[in-house]
């Protein structure tokens, strides 16, 4: 064969690393390549995609440049590396090839929600996937949670159990396919199927399961859906009484319930929409995002988020969900019908019984939520990877995120991260060994930093079961295995007692490695500082629930000085007693008791509880120390406020106080701090002390609820700004991280970021990991490398 020689021909192997498998790339530089001319060929490896291209050198350079600024809307290219290689002349035409074996540096992309092209095709009647629920592309569909491992290639996914038919192996295998190497690409004839069961497993009679599944909705029974990562339980959100069932049959009395519409204008008039909340509720990822409600709202919700002031919506993420409305409309073709307001509305929450983890497999969904819905709708392509709804709000005080210059994150503050954005990597401020970060008790996350990333896990939730426990354990296991990483150190909290540390400090053992403890509030500060990258000491304000001090006790309200591995507490607020212990954590009227016992009231205690059996028993503990651990829990004065308002004698879930408290507080809007509502005890030998008790002196007569509030916030961060105001002063230290669960209040945060912004200090906050112990984990992992970085280990 005569091969010419080109003397204008040179060649180059390029290694792209990002979110570049699963989302399209390789066929976009298959066709980019042809319309330029150009030979070689493209294949996913471990690595990422490893591309060796040919062609004159102005083009080649033109090729590059446009590999990042012209790739697919769901890649995210993080580095090009370059390498010039002998040009083969004998080599005619650009062709993706096979994947390849090796070490794996890069991460399959999130689960997305279907995009615009799939559903022109899903609501056409002439399409042969009119109304099929697995419709996807290169563009949309599921990622993360049907992938085994690396590469991403369907033989590693749950859809290597559907062979592709004539039809849909001809669209994988055509380069000018909408549709080529979509892995999860599949129809009516090859695909997965939609079937609709009794509670028990018996197959519902229904001609049409998801028809049926409607008409169960439309008669207000609770369905548990198969979705992405997990089942949802619905129902109709407009029923009052299908909505109290469901929070029965749940035991979830009081904590906010998501909803799900059609699109953004059925929820016109009962939500506040901007063009930004509009734009992150339309987003691929399809977070649910807390809205503030309008007049009527919870008139036509009823019982969905009680006595607080925002609303969780979220709109369809998946052909399925997409399809529930389409029947309930009637049906109609083509997509005109999606920018019309619906009237169908539904609570879609995770089905999970209480505090367990989220139904995941077939088998678990009849053995796990027999007692809660009344049919389920599943299918027949497993979930390798359980994964949540993402839960979001925006804050238009928070600042925009370096590099999202569309700016429709901007002010984005994450409450769960979960699907859609996991296991998408954030950037760290330097590369370093790999560590594996198991996090905290509550609302539980793991993190795996390797090189300069951190990728955080999907949310899993407290691990107060066994069920939950072996959730975390199977989460530790698939993001090894996923980013073929072993660790070469574990981080934990340094709470002894906590599952996630025992497990931590088991793997650290199997694996032969260092077992690194991190301090709960350093962590909380850590989290801060690796998000924002900040090198060098910050000062932090860690405000929560509970977390374990060096001291043994309950800490929740810490100032401190963070650098790296060290940190310094240099003050906390003034402790409360907790009568009967982690009790008073759920029962704020015990917190309440003790201030006022606490302030020389004991009377008046024994008569404002006087409707509580055990309110003798608490104050003869108060009178004798017995039993009331002090801790320094902003949580808790927060709770301590609720019980002297009267706003919550008891609660259901985490926060359920505070979140009262704030949303009665916005109501009467600013208001002036107290006069002598606290003062800072400062100390030559030891931390000073925030005192809040005179700010509850003055609620104690206080009978309006709405103005207590108000006036307990604005007190609150008038303290907390000049106390943190003076550390700063007295430190030189100018930059502030603020963090903790305490820090999802927006009255808080955004009143801290004020006042301490016109003292001239530069303050950073959690935004795309929570505030809450959901960011734990990043924490643990920063501190961790920190550590090693010492040498130390």
């Amino acid at each position: 064969m005569l091969i010419v020689v080109d003397p204008t021909r040179v060649a180059r192997r390029l290694r792209v690393r990002g979110v570049v498998q699963g989302v399209g790339f390789r066929p976009f530089v298959y066709r980019f390549a042809n319309s330029l001319g150009l030979v070689g060929w493209v294949r996913n490896d471990g690595g990422g995609v490893e591309i060796e291209i040919q062609g004159s050198e102005p083009v080649l350079d033109a090729f590059t440049q446009c590999l990042a600024s012209e790739a697919p809307p769901l890649a995210r290219v993080d580095v090009i590396e370059p390498e010039v290689i002998p040009p083969d002349h004998s080599r005619k035409d650009f062709a993706i090839l096979p994947s390849a074996e090796g070490e794996v540096a890069t991460a399959i992309g999130p689960d997305v929600g279907v995009c615009r092209a799939c559903l022109s095709e899903l609501f056409n009647p002439d399409d042969r996937r009119w109304r099929y629920p697995f419709i996807n592309c290169t563009h949309c569909g599921p990622r993360y949670t049907i992938t085994r491992s690396l590469p991403y290639d369907r033989a590693r996914t749950s859809m290597a159990a559907f062979e592709l038919c004539a039809g849909c192996a001809a669209e994988y295998g055509h380069p000018g396919d909408r549709r080529f190497h979509a892995e999860p690409n599949a129809c009516p004839e090859c695909g997965p199927r939609l079937s609709l069961h009794e509670p028990h497993g018996l197959t519902a009679l229904a001609r049409d399961p998801l028809a049926e599944a409607v008409r169960r909705l439309q008669l207000g029974e609770i369905v548990a859906l198969k979705g992405l990562g997990g089942f949802h339980l619905a129902c109709d959100a407009s029923n009052a009484a299908a909505v109290a069932r469901l929070r029965e049959r749940k035991a979830r009395p009081h904590q906010p319930l998501a909803l799900m519409v059609a699109n953004v204008a059925s929820l016109a008039g009962r939500a506040k929409i901007g063009a930004a909340e509009a734009a992150v509720l339309e987003s691929p990822e399809r977070p649910i995002v807390l809205l503030a409600k309008l007049p009527g709202c919870d008139e036509a919700f009823p019982g969905i988020a009680p006595d607080l002031d925002e609303i969780g919506a979220m709109l369809p993420g998946t052909p399925l969900h997409y399809l529930l409305f389409h029947e309930a409309a009637g049906r109609p073709a083509g997509t005109a019908w999606l920018d019309d307001a619906q009237p169908l509305a539904l609570v879609m929450t995770s089905a999970n019984p209480h505090g367990e983890p989220l139904v995941q497999r077939n088998d678990e969904a009849f053995e796990r939520l027999a007692d809660i819905a009344d049919v389920l709708l599943m299918h027949d392509r497993d979930i390798v990877v359980r994964c949540d709804d993402s839960v979001l709000r925006l804050r238009p005080d928070l600042p925009a995120t370096p590099g999202e210059g569309d700016g429709k994150r901007a002010g984005v503050q994450f409450l769960r991260r979960a699907r859609g954005f996991t296991p998408l990597a954030m950037p760290l401020d330097a590369s370093g060994p790999a560590v594996l970060a198991f996090g905290a008790h509550f609302k539980a996350t793991l993190c795996l930093a390797r090189g300069a990333e951190a990728f955080l896990s999907q949310h899993i939730g407290g691990l107060d079961n066994p069920a939950a426990c072996a959730a975390l354990d199977e989460a530790a296991a698939h993001l090894q295995a996923i980013l073929s990483v072993r660790p070469a150190a574990v981080a934990h909290d340094a709470h002894p007692d906590y599952y996630s540390t025992r497990a931590a400090l088991a793997l650290a053992d199997a694996l032969d490695v260092p077992s690194i403890a991190v301090h709960h509030h350093h962590a909380h500060i850590a989290a801060v500082c690796a998000e924002h990258r900040l090198d060098g000491p910050v000062l932090g304000f860690a405000a929560d629930g509970v977390g374990l001090g060096t001291d043994g006790l309950p800490w929740g309200g810490e100032l401190l000085y963070v650098d790296g591995a060290e940190f310094r507490r240099l003050g906390h607020l003034s402790p409360l007693a907790l009568p009967g212990g982690d009790r008073a954590a759920r029962e704020p009227w015990r917190v309440a008791c003790a201030v006022l016992h606490a302030l020389g009231q004991r009377d008046e205690a024994a008569r404002r509880f006087a409707h509580q059996p055990a309110v003798e028993q608490v104050l003869a503990m108060l009178e004798r120390g017995v039993r009331c651990p002090p801790t320094t829990s902003l949580g808790r004065w927060f709770d301590a406020a609720a019980g002297l308002l009267g706003l919550a004698d008891t609660t259901s879930f985490e926060g359920q106080a505070a979140m009262r408290l704030e949303t009665l507080a916005r109501r009467i809007g600013q208001t002036f701090p107290l006069a002598g509502g606290y003062h800072i005890d400062t100390r030559a030998d030891g931390p000073s002390v925030l005192n809040l008790y005179p700010l509850l002196h003055l609620l104690v007569g206080e009978t309006d609820a709405a103005r207590g509030a108000s006036h307990f916030h604005a007190t609150l961060i008038d303290g907390l700004a000049q106390w943190i105001g003076d550390a700063a002063h007295a430190t030189g230290q100018r930059r502030v991280a603020l963090s903790g669960g305490c820090l999802l209040n927006r009255e808080l945060a955004g009143g801290l970021r004020h006042k301490l912004g016109a003292r001239g200090l530069a303050v950073f906050e959690a935004q795309h990991v929570p505030p809450g112990d959901g960011g734990i984990a990043l924490g643990q992992a920063w501190v961790a490398r920190a550590e090693l970085r010492r040498g130390l280990l």
